[in-house]
């Protein structure tokens, strides 16, 4: 089994990378030094994360000439805020990424969600009532600056995140560059099967962010269900004699999807890892396809009228009505 997928325009992005959503300025330096010491050539970053010069400083000291490792082979990932949207703030916004990272190119750029937000320096433009500011630039006009930065060299592909099939196809129906890859939420509890078989038939990578089911998550309630605790999942991890997370890990692999499990832990940074020296049978993949029930977990929510409710869901461009 490759431990990378190629992707369409030849580059070869390993299938498990390093998440570094969550991790907070202080640790982060430290998880990517572990996972860059332990085998990791895929660091999965963005703007919005307020880590990017930490996840950096951990770069210098490993990657360039004369570091252990040369800079073609560790694949970078960032991503576009939805705040630098408009086709005038794209080449700024990616420079700053790169300047934060350190590096001079991006092997990836990925637009962070299809919903614009306000421009301005505030992560979260909101109105009096607390409310998101959103701005009505289209996607599509975002998309047109970012074929810009391959043209000029300062990223080698650019993708999208958080886009549904019919989004996805608006963008390659006017693209010069296509969209190589398209990062989702994606774990055994939403598994994105029309998803991932649309974005196949295009040409297109699936990435799975939050993999494990992000049990982490800040809003996680006790009355969800947490994927690694699940039952179903322990009996087949003790078949193996893996670890729920590592069962998970290749559940994803096998069904061609990359995945960038996020951890500041090192033991458990070195068991994602550690999932190509075992293979899943069909029965118990077939088996894992009957955890889905279709949970999203990582959609903002707010308490309205006493329910919560997606925060976006107003947003022309919000992606999660469609059913995929």
């Amino acid at each position: 089994m490759n431990t990378f997928v190629t992707l369409s325009l030849g580059q070869k992005m390993p299938m498990v990378g390093l998440g570094t959503w969550k991790s907070s300025p202080g640790q982060v330096k430290q998880a990517v030094l572990t996972a860059l010491e332990c085998g990791y050539r895929h660091i999965d970053c963005a703007a919005a994360y307020g880590n990017e010069q930490e996840v950096g400083q951990a770069l210098t000291l490993w990657v360039g000439p004369g570091k252990a490792l040369q800079r073609e082979e560790v694949f970078v990932t960032s991503k576009l805020w939805n705040t630098k949207h408009n086709p005038e703030d794209v080449e700024e916004a990616c420079k700053a990424s790169l300047d934060h990272l350190g590096l001079s190119y991006l092997d990836l750029y990925l637009m962070h969600w299809p919903m614009a937000f306000q421009r301005g320096k505030e992560l979260m433009p909101r109105n009096d009532d607390g409310s998101i500011c959103y701005s009505d630039t289209h996607y599509e006009d975002t998309w047109k600056a970012m074929e810009c930065l391959v043209d000029k060299g300062l990223v080698k592909a650019i993708g999208l995140s958080n886009f549904n099939a019919r989004q996805i196809d608006d963008i390659i129906s006017m693209a010069n560059h296509r969209p190589v890859v398209n990062q989702v939420e994606c774990h055994p509890y939403l598994s994105q099967t029309d998803l991932l078989s649309y974005c196949r038939s295009v040409g297109i990578c699936l990435t799975a962010y939050s993999p494990l089911g992000s049990g982490d998550r800040p809003w996680a309630t006790s009355e969800e269900p947490n994927l690694l605790e699940d039952h179903r999942l322990g009996v087949i991890a003790e078949k193996y004699q893996k670890t729920p997370a590592q069962v998970v890990l290749r559940w994803h692999i096998q069904r061609g999807v990359v995945c960038i499990p996020k951890s500041v832990t090192p033991s458990r940074i070195q068991q994602n890892l550690k999932v190509f020296d075992f293979s899943l049978s069909q029965e118990d993949m077939k088996l894992m396809e009957f955890f889905n029930h279709n949970k999203r977990f990582i959609v903002p929510t707010v308490e309205r009228n006493g329910k919560r409710v997606w925060r976006d869901a107003e947003h022309p461009h919000f992606p999660f009505h469609d059913p995929y």
